[in-house]
């Protein structure tokens, strides 16, 4: 909506009289606004005449529904709250990324399942997907969160039969343009408009390997030459695994679009490729897998057009038996160190793989984005959004 009114707003509307005064389309519009946003079906023609009429018989439940807006106004409020997390250091490496009394808060809650945070420096705002409503929303200091685009990973005309329809992984090109991992188009998409005018409105980069059907692109990550890096599980297709009849591409791949649109398979023997990140240097790939048979992080050097010698950069298998959640979407700094959600939480690695601390969280972890400074550090935390300033 752009608007956000406090109880003060509303009361002094009321006590000053504003209403009687107002002509009755811009009043209609004020009250359309303040409905919309808490979510009340209300006759706004009635309403207007009552309030100017003081109508007697309808006065008391104005004034309390007008309490009600009031109330929920100054319940969702932009501060934030302190999550429930603890930071595990592990070595003392960890200490000179982040200050020892650092705190986890939340920044944005009521989702069904958060993904693909992506700061955005043009605009200060954090775009993420929730996947299953099919929508990103955006995430400011001063607004709070707020619908960015809808749809965003499904634009067919008959309803989804997915449970994860929705965008998924986001990332800008060298131009600046908002890319989406699209599960329910199940392609790679540009969005064809301004990043301060978001329409749903794409344009295809990639959606079939050798004439056949991707799943339901992921993550994704671009290199400096403008070539795309992307993976393709099935959780975007009804059934979420590979033995959904609408799946037409046997495994589950690691893909590169070149800059001239080429599709060139680049893994196929990751059972559950998910989060995807280039080294600093751009020598290596490192991808996660979310199969919990194999709850890994794998790192490869790249050889022109290829990925050679594949090999784990660390495993999570014994936290996986007790923790919520795999191996998801991450993030690396300019220094290497990679921040990676897992199980149960966020991972922090050397760059020589080593683990070197856990931010730990009871619900399932999905992705991160880092701040253009990186000092802070932004986390999908299923129906949450949390905020970590790691240093000052």
């Amino acid at each position: 909506m752009g608007l956000s009114f406090s109880s003060f707003h509303v009361c002094y509307f009321l006590s000053r009289k504003k209403i009687q005064k107002a002509k009755s389309d811009q009043l209609k519009s004020f009250l359309a606004c303040l409905f919309k946003n808490i979510f009340i079906d209300v006759n706004l023609s009635d309403l207007i005449n009552s309030l100017n009429h003081h109508n007697p018989n309808n006065m008391k439940q104005i004034f309390f529904l007008f309490f009600l807006i009031a109330f929920n106004f100054s319940a969702f409020s932009q501060e934030t709250k302190p999550a429930i997390a603890t930071i595990e250091f592990l070595s003392d490496e960890l200490s000179r990324i982040i200050k020892k009394d650092a705190k986890v808060e939340t920044v944005a809650e009521g989702f069904q399942f958060t993904e693909g945070p992506l700061w955005v420096e043009k605009e200060k705002m954090l775009l993420f997907s929730d996947v299953p409503a099919n929508t990103i929303y955006k995430w400011t200091e001063a607004k709070g969160k707020e619908v960015y685009l809808k749809p965003s990973g499904y634009t067919g005309a008959e309803p989804s039969l997915c449970k994860e329809p929705g965008s998924n992984g986001l990332t800008l090109d060298k131009n600046g343009n908002l890319v989406l991992c699209q599960h329910g188009n199940r392609q790679m998409a540009r969005m064809d408009a301004l990043l301060d005018k978001p329409e749903a409105k794409f344009i295809t980069l990639a959606d079939k390997y050798n004439g056949k059907r991707f799943s339901s692109p992921n993550d994704a990550v671009y290199n400096s030459a403008g070539e795309l890096f992307f993976t393709d599980p099935p959780y975007g297709l009804q059934t979420q695994d590979d033995s959904d009849a609408k799946k037409e591409i046997s495994f589950n791949g690691v893909y590169k679009v070149k800059t001239n649109g080429e599709v060139i398979l680049q893994v196929d023997s990751i059972t559950r490729p998910n989060g995807i990140a280039l080294t600093p240097d751009e020598k290596k790939l490192i991808v996660a897998c979310s199969d919990g048979a194999h709850p890994n992080w794998y790192i490869f050097d790249i050889s022109g057009d290829s990925l050679t010698n594949g090999k784990i950069f660390y495993s999570a298998a014994e936290e996986a038996k007790t923790m919520k959640g795999g191996p998801d979407g991450f993030k690396i700094d300019k220094n290497g160190n990679v921040f990676a959600t897992g199980p149960g939480g966020v991972y922090i690695f050397s760059k020589e793989g080593k683990k070197l601390g856990h931010i730990k969280l009871d619900d399932a972890t999905s992705n991160i984005a880092l701040s253009p400074d990186e000092k802070t550090i932004y986390i999908t935390n299923d129906m949450y959004v949390l905020r970590l300033k790691m240093r000052e």
